[in-house]
C-alpha cells in the first residue's frame, strides 16, 4: 500500500536557506568523509556479496535535495556515520539490517568472535556473526558482518526491573563467556549493546535512531518491560581464549577501563577476574551511583569489586547469587521507575506520580479488551 501522507511543512526551507544550502554543496560541506570514501569504494564489492549500503555510499551519489527546498537535517542521504569503522547495510535477501567492520584477516578478533557466534545456547550474549568475507580493498583484512545493534542505554533504562533484567543478562553473557575460556578484556559500556528492535517496530534510522528509517519523523520507543530486549558484548579484539588446561594469566595494561587494579604490563593477572571488576564497575557507575531504588545491587557490586582479585567470586557464582538477590525482591518493585540521583527532589516528586498514573493505565489495558 502506497503511503499517501504528505511531507511535514518543517522539511521545507525558505528561498534564503535554499540559496545557502546551494552554495554549501558547491562548496563540498557535505561531501564524504575520507572514512566514508572507503565504504563507497566498496559499495559495488558488497552488492555483489548481498547487501546494500545507504544511498550515500552509492558511487554515483550527489545529494537528495540539491536543486530542492528540502532541509538537509531531514534528508536521509545528509546523515553521516557515527562511527568510521563500522557502518550499516541491509542484507538484500530478508532485509535484515547488519553492521559491517574490516578486521584483520587472521586476528583473534574474527576468530573468537565467529567461535562465539556459532553456539546456540539461551545465555550466549555475544554479538551475532552472520557473515564474513575478504575486504574488496585490503586482502590482508576480513569484512565482519554482525547483527545491526544499538547502546545497551539508549533510550535509557527506565524502571527497576529494566536494570534487573540488564544485570541478569550481563551476568548470564559473562559466565557464559568464561565458561567457553574466553576473556573479554575490554568490558565497558561502550562494548555493550541491545538488539533494540522490539522498541521500535516499525523501525527506525540506523545512525539516528530516535528518528523513522527515512530520517524525518521523532520516535517515541515502547516500554523495555512490555518489550523486552536482549544484550550483548561486542568488541572481542583484546579478547583472550584460552585451551582447556592454559592459564588464565596474562599481562597488558590493556581495555577502555583503567580502573582495574591489577592490570599491568608487566605482572601477570588474571584474565577471567579482570572481567569481573570491570562488569561490576559498569554496574556501579551506570546503575547503583546513578539511580535511587537500586541499593539491592551494592552486596553483587562490592563482591565484584573488591581488590583482590582472589576474592572476587566466578562468573556462574555471580549469575547464582543474584538469582537470589531477585527472589528477595517484590514484583511490583519492578515497575517503579528509575530515578536519578541527580534529579531535584521536587522534579522527582512530579516524574514519579506522572510514571505510576502512565503505569496504572498501562495496566488497565490489559484487563480491558474492546468489543
Amino acid at each position: 500500500m502506497v503511503d499517501q501522507r504528505k511531507p511535514s511543512r518543517y522539511i521545507y526551507l525558505p528561498p534564503d536557506a535554499v540559496k545557502r544550502q546551494a552554495e554549501l554543496i558547491r562548496n563540498g560541506v557535505y561531501d564524504l568523509l575520507p572514512d566514508e570514501i572507503l565504504w563507497r569504494d566498496r559499495y559495488t564489492s558488497l552488492l555483489e556479496r548481498g547487501y546494500r549500503l545507504r544511498p550515500r555510499y552509492h558511487p554515483d551519489w550527489r545529494p537528495s535535495w540539491t536543486g530542492t527546498n528540502l532541509n538537509p537535517e531531514f534528508c536521509e542521504d545528509a546523515v553521516v556515520s557515527d562511527n568510521p569503522d563500522v557502518l550499516d547495510a541491509v542484507r538484500e535477501s530478508d532485509g535484515l539490517r547488519v553492521a559491517m567492520k574490516a578486521v584483520k584477516k587472521e586476528g583473534q578478533e574474527i576468530q573468537i568472535s565467529q567461535f562465539l557466534s556459532s553456539l546456540q545456547h539461551r545465555t550466549n550474549h555475544c554479538v551475532p556473526i552472520v557473515d564474513a568475507f575478504r575486504d574488496p580493498l585490503d586482502p590482508f583484512r576480513t569484512i565482519m558482518v554482525m547483527e545491526y545493534l544499538r547502546l545497551w542505554d539508549d533510550p535509557e533504562l527506565a524502571t527497576v526491573g529494566d536494570a534487573v533484567d540488564f544485570v541478569t543478562q550481563m551476568l548470564e553473557g559473562l559466565a557464559f563467556l568464561h565458561n567457553q575460556r574466553v576473556a573479554h578484556r575490554d568490558i565497558a559500556p561502550q562494548n555493550v549493546m541491545m538488539d533494540g528492535r522490539a522498541l521500535y517496530p516499525q523501525g527506525h534510522h540506523p545512525v539516528w535512531r530516535n528518528r523513522s528509517p527515512d530520517a524525518i519523523e521523532d520516535l517515541v520507543p515502547l516500554a523495555r518491560m512490555d518489550h523486552p530486549v536482549k544484550y550483548y558484548y561486542i568488541d572481542f579484539g583484546l579478547s583472550v581464549r584460552f585451551s582447556p588446561d592454559q592459564s588464565s594469566l596474562v599481562v597488558g595494561d590493556v581495555g577502555r577501563d583503567a580502573e582495574v587494579p591489577e592490570l599491568s604490563s608487566t605482572v601477570p593477572y588474571d584474565a577471567f577476574k579482570a572481567d569481573i571488576y570491570a562488569l561490576g564497575n559498569l554496574f556501579d557507575k551506570e546503575l547503583a551511583q546513578k539511580y535511587h531504588r537500586l541499593e539491592f545491587l551494592q552486596r553483587i557490586v562490592n563482591s565484584m569489586k573488591q581488590r583482590q582479585p582472589a576474592s572476587r567470586p566466578t562468573a556462574s557464582q555471580l549469575v547464582t547469587m543474584f538469582q537470589e538477590t531477585r527472589k528477595t525482591l517484590d514484583a511490583a518493585e519492578f515497575r517503579w521507575r528509575l530515578a536519578p540521583k541527580s534529579e531535584p527532589v521536587y522534579e522527582r516528586f512530579i516524574n514519579d506520580t506522572v510514571a505510576v498514573a502512565k503505569n496504572s493505565i498501562s495496566q488497565l489495558r490489559r484487563f480491558v479488551r474492546p468489543e
